[in-house]
This record gives structure tokens, C-alpha cells and sequence, in this order.
């Protein structure tokens, strides 16, 4: 018999103070809610307890005798009334949303349907089967070893920020100098050869697909494939347990991020507070849609039967909810205080600031991040759209955050895909997008600049493929955008053709120098510095396999490895300040001085019929020194199919330019170039200059 007694809704979840443990669930619509206790291998309910006390809408009970590592869930009574809303069913066991530590993963059956799978009446229907021992449990954990901890952070500014893009898994499973037994695990991105790789490149900072616990999908499993990317949360505080198998997933994550730190790398988390896993009417009951379907999600107005899905995965958290935005700001301040990441990446972030009306910028979302003392200093990303009504909110997003800014893609792939009459956008895309972003005191680090990311085509196969192959994703290539501005040089797929070898490899470095060159923060895609290919996949979301793995074959071969090059681009991020500008250019000054000069091939200043010349596909520029000491910086981009000819800026400041970068020539020392002297652009090039007196 357990010694129970009222306890406290103050703090909601399982909190064990040394003594015993508090329970607290929330629930605005429920009659009753039972604690239920299970074995430690959570096949065998133990005790069923009703929790005694209710609190505005806060279920809970003190158990003197439950101590850290015991396994529970949730059953909760209340009305099945679909059409109001309502999708109690307390014969299915529940995970509590606050849940720290997972144990045993789902295992798909039709008891995880609060309704009669096949009933010709639906999820109208009801299902008194019970699915606990199918269904993941939370732990019980011991956060008093963790409370108030200070570890020392990076805190790398802004503007010095470089970020590098990866799956836990996917980075590390093929890495031929990764310990085996390391692979594919949170250990092996902290490993020395993760860790060599990384200051290499000269990254900053890592930010990880999804480690948020989750849960498969039943069509993929049924196809023999899983969730992969991770975009498919069922646990917002407990780190998943696949990416440790052999280990306490929390404690690894937490050495994992201390090892970062050490080697002065910051760790971000991709999150997905915009749907969960339960999908949509037809969709499981594993956890918020049997706790209080009503209060966690957004809900069709005309009939509550039904989600509005802003997402396109079947549902939509209502983060307008008090209590589901208290989950949320709970959450992220959990990964900060005990896991002590250094921020966030938003997946569809528009949904979070959603309200009766649509998207509010000034919603409660952005207002409680906004006062927040835990979150004011982490950095935040926004992915800036969702699938809804005005649901593209580029550069609609508050001063304090980031976003990914996929004009930038769009552009960059298409000017360097030979399309012509884009320099216009081109020099704004360059200089941080103030078209986007100049506004309420935003500065340049607004724009998260990338030309690949997770979701779409590769870098090398960006340039290998006209057309996306998805057929292994079962969905009969379906699935996976159709716009991809991609260009296969001549030949789709792979070739040994070294014309075209040599072409895709120069369109490969110019987008990578573009994307270092940049002002705003640029993102670079793991596996593009060494080829990695999808073999066209544009979508490999379910391919935990080869194909969603990075591939490393690439490492030491002339066409495929990059990280030398990109070693080069990154210093010279660091050498420069102009490139890391915190805040934005200006033209021509009064007293003569200039943030940026836009030139003719003529070395001329650019007027407006410059500017609207048929087809241009010719852009030079020079960038002034941010601070007295610092040399200007001259760049040309050439995405023509020929060479140009171009004469060096005539300033009196400078009497000789000294050749940083040339994309289509690797030599290490090339002659100083003398101020207003003719040279020519090469075909499809990108070129840098520095300014010297001498």
C-alpha cells in the first residue's frame, strides 16, 4: 500500500524531492485521473491510484514511497464525445506530457485507437481494449543532482555564429574514425574526431534534427522504414532513447552538450511544438488527445470532431491555450537549465503564434519568450511558415529571433542555375535582406542564410539531379517538393564524365563561398563538405539507412572534398568584419565614406540603368572596413556561361588588390592586382579581393 497523500499542483509532472514523489497532471475536462504504477520492465501494472486532489484543472497526489526510476502513465475519465471534442477513453494508458525519461518504445496494435478500428462509424465508434503494454512509460528521474547548475557556455555572438546542421544519427553511424561503438549514439558527436571535424570546417555551432522523444509512424513501419528525421514528437522534455541505447539518454545528452562547450561548440535543438504525434481524428490516443483533446489542440470551429491542421501532419498544437504555452516555455526552459543548450530552431513556428484570428506577431507566444530571463539569452530560429491561411510570415517574426530566410535558397540556386535578371535581389540577398528584415531595430543576423538544409536535395545532388527519386519513400514519388532549382550539369546522376564533374564541383563551391560571404548567419548542411549524396532522394525523412546516413566516401577526393575549401571560406569570414556586420549598409556617405559600393564591370558606381540590364548575370561590389586598421573587400560573382571582363575599384585608399578567393583556381599566392587594372571573371566565378596601400 502506498502512503498517499494531497501534495501540490505547483509544479506539473512527476517531481521526487528526496522523500517521495509529486504527481500533477493537467486536465480542464476530465472527472477523474489514475496514476498507475508499473514493473520495471513496464509490462505489469503494479497500482492504480486516483489522484485525490484537483486544482484549477491541475490533477495531483504525493506518494511518500515512489522514488526515481519507477515506471507509470496516466488513464483519464472523462466524456467520448468526438463531436464536442471530447476523446476520453480511460481504458488507454497515457504518458504524462511532462515525462523526463522514456521506457520501451511503442509497439503498434489497433489498441492504441481510442475508437473500433474498422467500425463503419469511425472515431465515432469506441475501444475498450487496453494498450499499456504496448506504450512507452515515464520514468520517474532525480532532477536535484541537476537543480541550479551553471555550467560555462560558449556564447558566441551573432555575428560570429556559423551553423552546421545534422541528425545525431546520421552524421556519425558511416564515420570511419568514430568508434564503433559510438556511432550513431549522442557520444559520438561529442567524439575527438566529431570534434577535429567540426573546428576544421570552423563552425560554431551544431543544430541537431529532433532528439525530443517520439514515435514511429504505423504506415512506415508497416513499409519497413521509420521517422528518421524526428519531426514526430510525443515526449517535449525526455531526450530519445534510440540515440543511447546502451546508456541513461539524459545523462548522455547532457555530457554529450558539456564536451561541445569545451571545445567552444554550441548546441541547438530543431523543436516541433506545432503538432504531436498523435496525427489527426484518426490518430492514436497515446497521450495529449486522451488527457484533454479539447484543451491541446486546435479544433475545427463548426465541427470539434476535427482538427485545423496548420501543419499538414494531422494536427496543430493550440499554444494560445495558457496551459499548453505553460507546457511549452516549461519545456524549453528544461533544455536550458538542465541540458544547457544555447537555443532553439522552431519547426513551422508560425503555428505557435497562432490565434483565433491567424498569425499575431505580437500573440502571447512572442510575449511570454519575449519576458522570459531564461530564454532572453539563448538564441532563437524561427522556420518562418506553416501550411495555414497566411501562414508565410518571412521576415514577420519579432526582433528578438532569427529566421530562415528561403529567399535566400531560392535565389542563390537559381542565379547560379544560369538564370538571368536576378542581380538586383542578389545584391540584397548578399547584404543581409533588408527588403526582409530592416525593421523594429532588426539587424542583419536576422537572415539564416542556407542553400540546402534537411529537407530537399543535397549540395552535390543539387547539381546531379533535375528530378527527385523518391520511390524507396513508398509514396509512389509523391512526396517531396517539385521545385527544386536544381540543374544535373548535363547528365542525371552520377557520371564519370569529368566535363561535367568539374561543372558541378564549381557551382558546389560557389554556393558554399556565396554562403560565407554573406551578411546574416549562414548554415551549412552536414555531408555537403564531403558530396554526400541522396541518390536524388528529396524527402529521406524515413530513410534510416544509407541514403539519410552522410557518407564520408567523399573524404580525401578531389571532387567531393570540400573541407579544406570551406576551412578557407570561414577564416575568412573571421578575418573580416564586414562580412559579420551587425548592422546594415549603406551606399555613398556624405564625407565620402561607404558600407557598400555596387560597380560596374567598368569599376564605375552602378546607376539605375545598371541595374536593369537585360539578363545581367554579373555582380561586383565592394564592401568598406567596418573599423579603422581593416582592409575594404572587393567580390565579384559571375553566374555567366562566359568570362567577363572587369577592372579593380579605383579608390584612392587603395593602390593594389590583393586576390583572396577565386573559385575556379586553387593557387595559394596569386600577384597583387593594381588599382583600376583589367582582369577577367571566369565562367561561373566567384572572386575576392582585399585592398592594400602597397
Amino acid at each position: 500500500m502506498m502512503r498517499l497523500s494531497a501534495g501540490c499542483a505547483a509544479r506539473l509532472g512527476a517531481s521526487w524531492d528526496g522523500r517521495g514523489t509529486n504527481f500533477a497532471l493537467f486536465s480542464a475536462n476530465a472527472t477523474k485521473v489514475e496514476l498507475c504504477l508499473f514493473d520495471s520492465q513496464g509490462r505489469r501494472e503494479l497500482d492504480r491510484i486516483t489522484l485525490p486532489e484537483r486544482t484549477e484543472d491541475v490533477w495531483h497526489g504525493y506518494l511518500h514511497d515512489v522514488t526515481p526510476g519507477q515506471l507509470y502513465g496516466y488513464r483519464v475519465h472523462g466524456p467520448y464525445e468526438p463531436e464536442l471534442g471530447h476523446r476520453f477513453n480511460a481504458h488507454k494508458l497515457l504518458l504524462d506530457p511532462y515525462a523526463k525519461r522514456l521506457a520501451g518504445r511503442l509497439v503498434w496494435s489497433d489498441a492504441h485507437f481510442a475508437y473500433r478500428a474498422g467500425s463503419p462509424r469511425e472515431d465515432l465508434s469506441f475501444d475498450r481494449r487496453d494498450n499499456a503494454r504496448g506504450v512507452p512509460k515515464a520514468v520517474v528521474v532525480d532532477e536535484t543532482a541537476t537543480a541550479g547548475r551553471q555550467e560555462p557556455r560558449p556564447q558566441i555572438p551573432w555575428e560570429d555564429t556559423i551553423i552546421y546542421e545534422a541528425h545525431v544519427k546520421g552524421l556519425t553511424e558511416m564515420h570511419p574514425d568514430v568508434p564503433p561503438n559510438l556511432r550513431g549514439s549522442f557520444g559520438a558527436l561529442a567524439s575527438p574526431a566529431m570534434i577535429a571535424h567540426f573546428k576544421r570546417l570552423g563552425v560554431t555551432t551544431i543544430e541537431l534534427l529532433p532528439i525530443h522523444g517520439l514515435i514511429d509512424d504505423r504506415h512506415l513501419i508497416e513499409r519497413k522504414l521509420s521517422n528518421y528525421w524526428g519531426y514526430n514528437t510525443l515526449a517535449f522534455f525526455a531526450p530519445e532513447e534510440r540515440y543511447s541505447p546502451h546508456d541513461n539518454a539524459l545523462d548522455a545528452f547532457r555530457t554529450t552538450v558539456a564536451r561541445l562547450h569545451d571545445a567552444g561548440i554550441e548546441v541547438l535543438l530543431d523543436v516541433v511544438y506545432n503538432h504531436t504525434a498523435e496525427g489527426n481524428h484518426l490518430g492514436p490516443t497515446l497521450s495529449f488527445r486522451g488527457i484533454d483533446n479539447a484543451s491541446y489542440y486546435w479544433l475545427h470551429q463548426e465541427n470539434r470532431r476535427y482538427y485545423d491542421d496548420f501543419t499538414g501532419c494531422g494536427n496543430s498544437l493550440n499554444v494560445s491555450h495558457p496551459r499548453v504555452l505553460q507546457m511549452v516555455m516549461d519545456s524549453l526552459r528544461y533544455w536550458v537549465e538542465t541540458c544547457h543548450v544555447d537555443g532553439f530552431r522552431f519547426d513551422l513556428a508560425t503555428t505557435l503564434a497562432r490565434g483565433p484570428s491567424g498569425y499575431d506577431r505580437n500573440g502571447s507566444f512572442f510575449a511570454a519568450v519575449r519576458q522570459d530571463p531564461v530564454l532572453a539569452h539563448v538564441k532563437l530560429i524561427a522556420e518562418p511558415w506553416d501550411l495555414g491561411l497566411g501562414g508565410y510570415q518571412v521576415g514577420g517574426f519579432p526582433s528578438q529571433w532569427s529566421e530562415w530566410n528561403d529567399r535566400y535558397r531560392s535565389l542563390l540556386r537559381r542565379y547560379w542555375g544560369g538564370e538571368g535578371s536576378l542581380i538586383g535581389e542578389i545584391s540584397r540577398r548578399m547584404t543581409g535582406s533588408s527588403d526582409l528584415y530592416h525593421r523594429d531595430g532588426r539587424k542583419p543576423r536576422a537572415s539564416i542564410n542556407y542553400v540546402t538544409v534537411h529537407d530537399g536535395f543535397t549540395l552535390a545532388d543539387l547539381y546531379s539531379y533535375n528530378h527527385k527519386y523518391n520511390l524507396a519513400n513508398g509514396e509512389d514519388n509523391r512526396d517531396g517538393s517539385n521545385n527544386n532549382d536544381s540543374w544535373n550539369c548535363g547528365h542525371e546522376g552520377p557520371t564519370t564524365n569529368a566535363a561535367v564533374q568539374a561543372l558541378r564541383l564549381q557551382l558546389r563551391k560557389n554556393q558554399l563561398a556565396c554562403l560565407m560571404l554573406a551578411q546574416g548567419v549562414p548554415l551549412l548542411l552536414a555531408g555537403d563538405e564531403v558530396g554526400n549524396s541522396q541518390n536524388g532522394n528529396n524527402n529521406a525523412y524515413c530513410q534510416d539507412n544509407e541514403v539519410g546516413w552522410v557518407g564520408w566516401e567523399g573524404l580525401g577526393t578531389p571532387h567531393d572534398d570540400l573541407i579544406d575549401f570551406i576551412a578557407r571560406l570561414t577564416e575568412l569570414r573571421r578575418r573580416f568584419p564586414q562580412l559579420r556586420a551587425n548592422r546594415w549598409l549603406d551606399g555613398r556617405r556624405s564625407d565620402g565614406s561607404y558600407g557598400v559600393l555596387w560597380l560596374t564591370p567598368n569599376a564605375e558606381e552602378m546607376n539605375e540603368h545598371d541595374w536593369a540590364y537585360p539578363d545581367g548575370r554579373f555582380l561586383a561590389y565592394v564592401l568598406g572596413p567596418t573599423d579603422p586598421g581593416f582592409a575594404a573587400l572587393f567580390i565579384v560573382l559571375n553566374a555567366a556561361a562566359q568570362p567577363i571582363g572587369f577592372t579593380l575599384p579605383k579608390l584612392p585608399e587603395y593602390h593594389v588588390w590583393r586576390q583572396l578567393l577565386d573559385t575556379t583556381d586553387e593557387r595559394a599566392v596569386i600577384a597583387p592586382f593594381a588599382s583600376g587594372a583589367s582582369s577577367t571573371a571566369p565562367p561561373r566565378s566567384v572572386l575576392v579581393f582585399a585592398g592594400s596601400v602597397a
